[in-house]
């Protein structure tokens, strides 16, 4: 068995104002194609083609509609991408562990690949896969160098430059990485997700998910080569990832 990916695309993306009202973000453009194809193509480059793609039940049938059984050809019949996609409904939002786990019986003691729908990225993450197959166990982050990083995860090193914590949105953050939404986890994430408590906002967050892990030290890290995006942030950063991906091409699908 290969590794498994698995593609979160629910919330509500209050940030992005009147053009979530009605549909979820991850099917809202980028460029020339919805938001969602970019992590699905990322996944099938670094060679995983087994998806769980979660989102809300009020959008789940649109995502259906969008990718059937993950075989996806654009209007002139060239293939975009051919996955096999499993989907699963979060009932409500309850943040990104919660999230994961609806994913249990699908990853089945595998290791996997969680992909943020929004995290948009100009390359691929083929390396941070192959290196995380030889992994033995435990988890593994792609990080990313940005001027401010403290509203993202932020990971604390130590003299050794080994990772000792993650800090969620410090006020004065101990590095200048942000802990991109792309997380490399074997199937003991299950587990620590069930020793989760919700947060102040009610939520299981993925960076007391990780920390799990880093007590365990079991956490590698990765640097992101190319650039990286949030596409939840604004209206505005929609439309500057658009230009992005038109200039230099986002995991290859306009190259």
């Amino acid at each position: 068995m290969g590794m498994k990916g698995v593609v979160l695309a629910g919330g509500s993306a209050k940030r992005l104002g009147e053009l979530t009202r009605i549909t979820n973000k991850h099917l809202l453009p980028l460029a020339d194609l919805p938001m969602i194809y970019y992590p699905l193509k990322a996944l099938e480059q670094a060679g995983i083609t087994e998806v769980c793609l979660i989102t809300g039940k009020e959008h789940a049938e649109h995502f259906i509609a969008l990718l059937g059984d993950g075989t996806v050809n654009d209007r002139e019949g060239n293939q975009l991408f051919n996955l096999d996609i499993t989907y699963r409904m979060q009932a409500r939002p309850g943040g990104i562990s919660e999230a994961i786990s609806l994913a249990e019986n699908f990853i089945n003691k595998e290791k996997f690949v969680v992909f943020l729908g929004d995290n948009i990225i100009e390359g691929n993450i083929k390396d941070a896969v192959q290196n995380f197959s030889r992994q033995f166990n435990g988890a593994r982050i792609l990080l990313k160098e940005i001027e401010n990083p403290n509203a993202y995860g932020v990971p604390v090193f130590n003299d050794s430059k080994e990772i000792v914590c993650i800090e969620e949105k410090p006020l004065s953050p101990k590095s200048n990485y942000a802990v991109i939404g792309i997380y490399l986890l074997d199937y003991r994430a299950f587990d620590f997700i069930r020793e989760l408590t919700p947060s102040g906002r009610g939520e299981l967050e993925v960076t007391d998910l990780l920390n799990i892990y880093i007590k365990e030290s079991k956490v590698e890290s990765d640097i992101l080569e190319g650039w990286w995006r949030d596409a939840g942030q604004s209206p505005k950063e929609l439309y500057e990832i658009s230009q992005l991906i038109y200039q230099t091409g986002a995991n290859k699908i306009h190259l």
